[in-house]
């Protein structure tokens, strides 16, 4: 599902869509590009024709190395989606709402469409980024641009494994694409990225038993620590989430990134799910904390300093949307091997996001 996940053609509706290349396994190298649509219909015009022909830009740039593993995931932001398709909507895209508890803030940052471009090399991410910005030209304002890379076993810059818990096979389609719950948008999925900047040498001053407090595993062997001496408030305590005893999980695809003669190290986050509102869940819970006040000690050393909301939709509801500009009937989802969703209202049943108690 590297390169071939994204180049869907005119499924009919018995097919089950065919997602983007949302579910792939870990590469070497990505790059986040987070761009604004310009004013105008040509600019719109631009970015729709663009949907329908990014399959072909990825086959392109993928054909020069049949083992380079090749993917970009598209993803379209709330104000975007109505400027050019409107209804039908995805159920629940909505812009990134801000929470704020004190100094911690899950910030909320411009952002119409995102390209998260993956592969085993970086020149074949950047050749894809180039032609993509070069289709674009004037149509967009370039607004974010990260250059990921993998970090030894998939370490962090803190020094933890990042993504253990990752659901994979049928339990990654389950966790990460939209069912039955939002058939028109089936195979689609939601995507939050948040880019972190880590305070390294604070971090490093700490013992290592303390950063595994925080953290929730241990350092070296990347083992979960017992319940028994693991906090409520570990990193991973607060963003595990269960509903009528079943754990929702997310699909994350973190990358490392800095500048070192800047002084500049942090982690990409970006977290795919079937439901945008798990992952919000999730970032509740560090930032206001669970219950309010027990939040995650992470963010003493780490400060978020993007942040957007983005409907990922199937390949081939998005090469319909750029050859006709308005959502295509798609497959019904029931033909997406999937576990049930959980019952949602499009509410996070939270309240305000600015660190007042929940009503549950």
């Amino acid at each position: 599902m590297a390169s071939g996940a994204l180049t869907a053609g005119g499924a009919p509706e018995t097919t089950p869509p065919l997602p983007q290349a949302v579910v792939v396994p870990l590469t070497r190298a990505a790059i986040f590009l987070i761009v604004t649509i310009n004013p105008g219909a040509a600019s719109e015009d631009a970015v729709r024709s663009l949907c329908a022909d990014l399959a072909a830009l990825v086959r392109a740039v993928a054909f020069r190395d049949s083992e380079g593993q090749l993917s970009c995931v598209m993803g379209i932001g709330s104000e975007a989606w109505d400027r050019l398709f409107g209804a039908p909507r995805p159920a629940e895209l909505h812009s990134l709402r801000e929470i704020s508890a004190g100094s911690r803030r899950a910030v909320s940052t411009p952002g119409d469409l995102l390209f998260h471009i993956r592969a085993e090399r970086m020149d074949l991410c950047f050749e894809l980024a180039a032609l993509i910005m070069a289709r674009l030209a004037d149509a967009v304002t370039p607004i974010d641009e990260v250059h990921g890379f993998r970090y030894f076993d998939a370490r962090d810059l803190l020094g933890f494994v990042d993504g253990t818990e990752n659901p994979d096979g049928q339990e990654a389609l389950g966790a990460a694409l939209i069912g039955g719950e939002d058939p028109g948008f089936a195979g689609g999925s939601y995507v939050i990225v948040q880019k972190y900047l880590h305070d390294l040498e604070r971090w490093n001053a700490l013992p290592t038993e303390a950063q595994e407090r925080i953290i929730g595993r241990t350092k070296l062997s990347d083992v979960e620590l017992d319940d028994a001496v693991k906090p409520t408030s570990a990193h991973n305590a607060l963003t595990t989430i269960v509903e009528d005893g079943q754990e929702i999980k997310i699909l994350r695809a973190n990358m490392v990134f800095g500048r070192v003669g800047h002084g500049e190290f942090g982690t990409y986050f970006i977290g795919y799910a079937r439901s945008a509102g798990t992952t919000e869940q999730m970032l509740i819970n560090m930032f206001i904390g669970r219950p309010p006040g027990n939040y995650d000690r992470i963010l003493d050393f780490s400060r978020a300093v993007t942040g957007c909301l983005f409907f990922v939709p199937s390949a081939s509801l998005l090469e319909s949307l750029g050859a006709a500009g308005t959502p295509a009937p798609i497959a019904a989802a029931a033909q997406i091997p999937q576990p049930s969703a959980p019952k949602r209202d499009g509410s996070l049943r939270i309240g305000s996001l600015k660190g007042e108690p929940r009503n549950e």
